[in-house]
C-alpha cells in the first residue's frame, strides 16, 4: 500500500503516543510492531496502530503530521475516539 499516511501508534489505551508519517502504511507500522525502528516507539513500546489519514500527495500528509504533532493530547486522543473509539490495532485492518 505505497499512499502518503499519517498515523498514530500507541502502547495501551490513553497511554504514549507517536504521531508519524510515511510513504508505505503497512510496512511502517509492521517496523513499528517488531522493533525494527530505533528510538521512540521501540523505546515506549508503541506498537498498535490506533489511527491513520490516507492523503493523495507526501506534502500535504506532512504538513498534516506537522499540525497533529502541535496540537494537544486532548486533540491527538479526539482524533482517535473518532475513528477507534475502542482503541483497536488497526494493523490488521490494512493487509
Amino acid at each position: 500500500m505505497k499512499q502518503p499516511a499519517v498515523y498514530i501508534m500507541a502502547n495501551r489505551r490513553n497511554g504514549t503516543l507517536y504521531t508519524g508519517v510515511t510513504s508505505n502504511l503497512v510496512q511502517r507500522v509492521w517496523q513499528h510492531r517488531e522493533g525494527g525502528v530505533e528510538g521512540f516507539t521501540r523505546r515506549y513500546g508503541c506498537k498498535s496502530l490506533v489511527w491513520y489519514e490516507c492523503h493523495d500527495e507526501m506534502l500535504p500528509a506532512i504538513q498534516r503530521e506537522k499540525q497533529i504533532k502541535g496540537g494537544s493530547r486532548g486533540r491527538k486522543l479526539a482524533l482517535i475516539e473518532s475513528m477507534n473509539p475502542d482503541w483497536r490495532d488497526l494493523y490488521e485492518d490494512l493487509i
